[in-house]
């Protein structure tokens, strides 16, 4: 799934992490906005402005709720199958469930990908029966119109998620089928994601439709979402061709060794003039004296330290730390390791092995990984993957 880096953690749930992205914030305004402004006084006319913000104020809560059970409904019964669930992330567009792993086949695959929309669908009939019973009981026109928006809102949620394509769980459930009746599951992922790029198409050409026929320019969230699906189903694409191309490959037999790098104790001016100016990357992972990977350095951050400065900064002074790095190990399967570094185009992963710096890989070596796999070959780096913490880098600039 989606990755989705949280921007506060709110607790945990059944023993699973839960936060919430920052764009949780947008979609809450405009929710409690749309709901104070247009839907409560539509559906319950006459009451003080006051009334309708904090009554759209739990609703958009209820909501939010409802999105958080949508994905722990995936994330259980995920984890009843074996995978591990790193943490559960609210956000602008719903909400990701970070799995550390996959499933273990085709059947639990597809029961994962529909317990989310089934958990909305049954929220959906739970709030509509809530309707039902606040309006026989007289409860008023306001708590009425509150629960039937979030009966409505849930029935579109699942249904919605239910559409064939990637990244929504319906193109999961396609993603399952495809499996189970081929017995490969990255045929599925691929079916999955070309469904997803002729769904965002269609949903993005719905979108201008409605504003051209109609001219309301609500149409432009529906494009914007088509664009979303499209990415993401790209995404997908791209990452289940990686899947296969680069199954068995290693870290450690794509990775660049000995490692160009840097040292705390040296200058920024003195780094940039003897090693920066002569090499390609635009990180450099830095060292400690003992050789200990302490760190990693970038083009940009060096950028930064001004000329007058450069002779006294030091490299340890501007590095980046190892425990906010990725550090990854030669043994580690270079799939796992590809989709990081290919999104950020330059992006370098220090390879760490027995405590010493092994190598570095960067998105060349995934691509040449994937162009040599192209080739009937498997890349091979004279049995890198066992290199040890023994063998010092050669190539360190002082």
């Amino acid at each position: 799934m989606v990755a989705m880096r949280q921007s506060a953690r709110l607790g945990q749930l059944a023993g699973i992490p839960i936060g919430v992205h920052w764009s949780v914030l947008v979609i809450m305004l405009l929710l409690v906005q749309g709901l104070a402004q247009l839907i409560l006084p539509r559906g319950a006319p006459g009451h003080a402005p006051a009334v309708y913000w904090g009554v759209a104020v739990v609703v958009a809560v209820l909501f939010l709720t409802a999105l958080l059970a949508h994905e722990l409904a995936h994330s259980l019964v995920a984890r009843h199958y074996g995978v591990r669930v790193r943490s559960i992330t609210l956000w602008l567009l719903g909400g990701v469930s970070q799995l550390d792993g996959e499933a273990p086949h085709a059947r639990a695959d597809l029961l994962i990908a529909l317990a989310g929309p089934l958990v909305s669908l049954a929220g959906a009939g739970v709030f509509a029966a809530a309707t039902a019973a606040a309006s026989a009981s007289g409860a008023g026109p306001l708590p009425v119109t509150g629960l039937a928006w979030l009966a409505v809102v849930n029935a579109i949620l699942g249904v919605f998620n239910l559409l064939p394509g990637a990244p929504l769980d319906g193109g999961r459930v396609l993603a399952a089928v495809v499996w189970w009746m081929r017995g490969d599951r990255a045929a599925g992922r691929r079916a999955a994601g070309r469904a997803g790029m002729v769904l965002g198409g269609l949903l993005i050409a719905a979108g201008f439709a409605e504003i051209l026929l109609s001219g309301n320019l609500s149409g432009l969230w529906l494009s914007a979402l088509g664009w979303f699906v499209v990415a993401a189903a790209h995404a997908e694409t791209t990452d289940a061709v990686l899947r296969k191309t680069l199954a068995g490959v290693r870290v450690g037999d794509v990775m660049t060794t000995p490692p160009t790098c840097g040292y705390t104790s040296e200058s920024v001016g003195g780094f940039v003039a003897a090693v920066v100016r002569h090499h390609p990357h635009r990180t450099f992972p830095v060292l400690d004296l003992d050789g200990r990977l302490v760190g990693l350095v970038s083009l940009a951050r060096l950028a930064k330290v001004p000329s007058a400065d450069r002779g006294r900064v030091r490299l340890g002074d501007v590095s980046t730390p190892v425990d906010r790095t990725g550090v990854l190990d030669p043994a580690d399967p270079l799939i796992g390791a590809a989709p990081a570094l290919q999104a950020g185009g330059h992006r370098l992963a220090p390879v760490v092995s027995d405590g010493r710096l092994a190598g570095i890989v960067t998105s060349h070596d995934v691509a040449r990984a994937t162009e040599l796999a192209g080739l009937g070959v498997t890349p091979d780096r004279g049995g890198a993957a066992t290199t040890s913490g023994s063998q010092a880098p050669a190539d360190l600039g002082r």
